[in-house]
């Protein structure tokens, strides 16, 4: 009760410094959603002895609050990390990386099928500011050995590769890592922290064959419904961890509140929805490779596809339980198509613009199935040599039911690219 004495507050004062707290001991699903820039000190001292580098308490809503700490906790238990730092996009987490662990006269080695945007940057940015790359041939691992040299620094890994979908032989690239002492940065969006463990790529539990660190764009299956750009950047080493989180400051990266609350929304579900975008997009694949106006299907599941093998070897060696795909392994739910050269790549496009379900659209991971068609020539410096000619159509595999994505896929074929 207000002292006589004292002047009586303007109640618009009162709105901002109102002293009711909730009480303690409110439980629920999902967790609550703290947004903040400005941190509140108890007192100097305390505002004083926080470390923004440590989780042991906030200081600035840039560094951390308590939605964001249980979001990056969350990604370390499903990818096997140790630390997280959340970025507003796979890209950005990608920037982050690279910025963090390269100086001018260093160099960093792509694979020639990678994420294009992360190859742009190399050949952007980082060339701007001496900072060297080269791309290497994923599917060949002699091909990396020959390229590591006293220059390189940072060694990205993606599997499977970008659009094409290969899958590379990814514990022997990382011993070959290992074995020269450069660190390794693997674009994970595809695996998901499901298909395989990029902190346990030999499944003893050992992780002596590991990545340094793991890239994955939150934007597809942590999210789940094409609604949210993020990104993490996720370690084991705190060392390594160090100069990430540092550099991270400096770049002033931050997540929104509500973003963060609907990854974690969905990520209790995220298994359930891989195995469902799994198993769709197998059968459709498979469908697909009957069909006279289609010369290849690229999918790691599928015998023919390149890298199948080396999938089936890791994926399989992969404790089950997580996103089980059947006896051979988990995989994701994108596959390519190469439509015969003697169609045309406006009559492609025209089967693209005919169909009704799979909507043109960049991204993936989300609950509507979606077509890109992609000019293969102009994103590789070579055509690969898995991949038959013709022209690529990436599909990303929704939710909706696979028979009514198989009666779309066909319609559009009969409509556009008759056999």
């Amino acid at each position: 009760m207000q002292s006589m004495s004292e002047s009586p507050m303007d109640p618009i004062t009162q709105l901002i410094h109102h002293p009711y707290t909730p009480p303690p001991g409110f439980a629920a699903p999902q967790p609550g959603v703290f947004k903040a820039s400005t941190v509140i000190f108890a007192n100097v001292a305390a505002m004083r002895s926080r470390d923004w580098k440590s989780k042991s308490g906030y200081t600035y809503g840039l560094h951390g609050t308590p939605t964001t700490f249980l979001l990056e906790e969350r990604l370390c238990a499903l990818e096997g990390g140790l630390q997280c730092l959340l970025a507003p996009s796979g890209l950005a987490a990608i920037a982050n990386v690279a910025l963090a662990l390269l100086k001018t006269g260093d160099e960093v080695l792509i694979p020639a099928n990678a994420y294009g945007p992360n190859k742009a940057l190399a050949e952007g940015e980082l060339a701007a500011w001496g900072i060297g790359h080269q791309f290497y041939d994923a599917m060949n691992p002699a091909d990396l050995a020959a390229k590591i040299s006293a220059r390189t620094r940072l060694v990205w890994l993606e599997a499977p590769g970008s659009v094409t979908m290969e899958f590379p032989d990814l514990p022997e690239l990382v011993r070959l890592c290992q074995a020269r002492g450069v660190t390794t940065a693997l674009d994970n969006t595809w695996g998901a922290g499901l298909a395989f463990r990029p902190f346990d790529l030999d499944g003893d539990g050992s992780g002596r064959l590991a990545v340094d660190v793991s890239v994955h764009a939150l934007t597809k299956y942590p999210s789940g419904g094409g609604d949210v750009l993020m990104g993490s950047v996720i370690t084991r080493s705190e060392t390594l961890h160090r100069q990430l989180k540092l550099c991270h400051m400096r770049l002033g990266l931050g997540v929104g509140a509500n973003d963060v609350e609907a990854v974690l929304r969905s990520l209790p579900g995220i298994a359930l929805r891989y195995r469902a975008h799994d198993a769709a997009a197998r059968e459709l694949a498979r469908w697909c490779e009957e069909q006279p106006q289609i010369s290849q299907v690229l999918h790691p599941a599928l015998p023919g596809s390149p890298g199948h093998t080396d999938w089936r070897q890791l994926c399989a060696s992969m404790p089950r339980g997580v996103a089980e795909g059947g006896a051979e392994g988990a995989a994701a739910g994108l596959f390519s198509i190469i439509v015969a050269p003697r169609f045309t790549a406006a009559q492609v496009d025209a089967f693209c613009d005919a169909l009704r379900l799979f909507k043109l659209g960049y991204s993936w991971g989300g609950p509507m199935s979606l077509a890109v068609p992609y000019d293969l020539a102009s994103m590789r410096p070579s055509w690969p040599s898995q991949v038959a000619r013709g022209t690529l159509v990436r599909f990303s595999v929704g939710l909706e039911a696979v028979a009514d994505l198989r009666n779309d896929l066909a319609q559009a074929l009969l409509a556009a690219l008759p056999a």
